[in-house]
C-alpha cells in the first residue's frame, strides 16, 4: 500500500509511505527545484583538457556543461562568452556545481520527450523484449522522426492516443522555450522545473497511489482524479509523526528488528554501507545466522537509500558469506527491495573484496543537506581537536 502525505501551500513537504513505513521525504519549494529546469547560460570558460566548459546559469557555482554529447553529435561549438540553452540533469552539490545539458529533456507521465535529437528508447525496468519491440514501434510512430522518446514504464499500459496527446503538449511547451530564448536576460531561467509533487504523481501513479491525505483544500480537490483523497484537519505528518521518522534517518547509525545495526557514511566520492551483528546472535548455524541477518538488512538499506536520497556509488559491505548460493540469495534479496525505487538504480554485484557495488543515479540534494547544516566548531567533521595536554 502507497500512500502520500503533503502539508502546507506555498513550501509543500511531501511523504511517501509504503506499506505504514516512511520512504521518502521531499521539499516542494518552486524556488529552490533547479533539477530540469532550463536555463539560457553564458560560457565563462572552456576547458579543452576537460572536453567541458563552465556556465554561469544565476547560481552561485557555475554548471559543468560537456562540449560533447552523444546524442547531439551536430551541436555548435562552445566558444567563451556565448549563450547557450542548457537543462540542469543533476543539482549544484557541495563544491560542485550543476551537471548541465545541451540536449534538453521534458518529462511526462508516459515518455520523455527530446527535440533535439531523434533517439527513440525504452526503459530499461521493462525486461520483456516483446514488450520492449512494441514500445519502441509505438514511440517511432508517434514522434514521426520529429523528436527523440524514452517510453516510460507507464507507457507500456497506456493508450496510444494518450502517449500522442502529451507527446504534443511537450513540444508546445519547447516551442514556448526556443521564442522565449532569444530575448531572454542572460543567464535567466527560461522553463521552470516540474514540481516535486508532480514528479512524485507521474513516477508513482503506474506503480499505484491508493491514498493521499492532505491539509491544504485547494490542492485536494485537484489530486481526487489520482487517488482518494483525505482532507485532515490537522497536520497530516505531524498526526502519523512522519517528521520524527524522517529526524531518525539522519542519523549515522540504524537499528534493525533483529538486534543488528547498520551505519552510512558519505564521502565525496561515495556513500558506504556497513552492517554489523551488534546484538543478533540468532539460533541456528553460523552461515544461517548470517544470511538471515544479511536478508534483513537489504530491505532497510534500500528504504534508507531511498529516504536519504543517497546517490552514485554505494558500497556495501554485508557480513561475511561463506557460499556464493548465500551472496546470490542477498544480490536477488537488495534487486528485489529496490524494486519499488523510482530513481534508476543499478546493483552490480560483489566486488574482489567481497563488497557489493551499486549506483544510483542523482538528481536532487539529499535528505541532510535539506534538514542539517555543518557544526561551527567541527566545520562537518563529526569530531573537535582535544585541547593540549599539560
Amino acid at each position: 500500500m502507497r500512500e502520500l502525505y503533503i502539508r502546507g501551500e506555498q513550501r509543500r513537504e511531501i511523504a511517501v509511505v509504503e506499506d505504514g513505513r516512511l520512504v521518502e521525504y521531499l521539499i516542494d519549494d518552486a524556488s529552490a527545484q533547479t533539477t530540469e529546469a532550463v536555463y539560457l547560460g553564458r560560457v565563462e570558460r572552456v576547458v579543452p583538457g576537460m572536453r567541458a566548459a563552465f556556465v554561469d546559469i544565476g547560481q552561485e557555482k557555475n554548471g559543468f556543461l560537456p562540449m560533447e554529447e552523444r546524442n547531439l553529435p551536430d551541436a555548435e561549438k562552445l566558444q567563451s562568452g556565448m549563450a547557450v540553452l542548457v537543462q540542469v540533469k543533476k543539482e549544484a552539490q557541495g563544491s560542485k556545481g550543476a551537471f548541465l545539458s545541451r540536449d534538453i529533456t521534458l518529462c511526462g507521465e508516459y515518455s520523455l520527450v527530446m527535440p533535439l535529437n531523434r533517439m527513440i528508447g525504452v526503459s530499461s525496468r521493462i525486461g520483456d523484449e516483446e514488450a520492449r519491440k512494441a514500445l519502441h514501434e509505438l514511440g517511432k510512430r508517434v514522434s514521426d522522426g520529429r523528436f527523440g522518446m524514452v517510453m516510460r514504464t507507464s507507457a507500456a499500459e497506456a493508450r496510444e492516443a494518450d502517449i500522442s496527446e502529451e507527446a504534443a503538449s511537450l513540444m508546445a511547451q519547447w516551442e514556448s522555450i526556443r521564442r522565449a530564448a532569444p530575448t531572454a536576460h542572460v543567464p535567466s531561467m527560461v522553463h521552470r522545473a516540474r514540481s516535486q509533487l508532480d514528479s512524485v504523481i507521474d513516477d508513482y501513479r503506474p506503480k499505484g497511489i491508493d491514498r493521499i491525505h492532505t491539509d491544504n483544500a485547494a490542492l485536494a480537490g485537484s489530486l481526487e482524479s489520482i487517488a482518494p483523497v483525505t482532507l485532515s484537519t490537522g497536520d497530516p505528518i505531524a498526526l502519523m509523526k512522519l517528521d520524527r521518522q524522517r529526524d531518525k534517518t539522519l542519523e549515522r547509525h540504524v537499528w534493525l528488528d533483529s538486534g543488528g545495526t547498520l551505519v552510512f557514511d558519505v564521502c565525496e566520492a561515495m556513500t558506504v554501507v556497513d552492517v554489523n551483528t551488534a546484538k543478533f546472535t540468532g539460533k541456528r548455524q553460523l552461515e544461517e545466522t548470517i544470511l538471515k541477518l544479511n536478508l534483513e538488512a537489504c530491505g532497510e538499506i534500500a528504504r534508507q537509500v531511498r529516504l536519504r536520497n543517497l546517490s552514485g556509488i554505494i558500497l556495501i559491505d554485508m557480513i561475511d558469506m561463506e557460499t556464493e548460493e548465500s551472496r546470490q540469495k542477498v544480490l536477488d534479496a537488495l534487486e528485489a527491495a529496490f524494486a519499488r525505487d523510482r530513481v534508476k538504480t543499478v546493483i552490480h554485484g560483489f566486488t574482489s573484496l567481497g563488497l557489493i557495488e551499486m549506483t544510483r543515479k542523482r538528481s536532487r540534494r539529499p535528505l541532510a543537506a535539506d534538514w542539517t547544516k555543518p557544526c561551527p566548531v567541527c566545520r562537518g567533521k563529526g569530531y573537535i581537536k582535544e585541547e593540549e595536554h599539560g
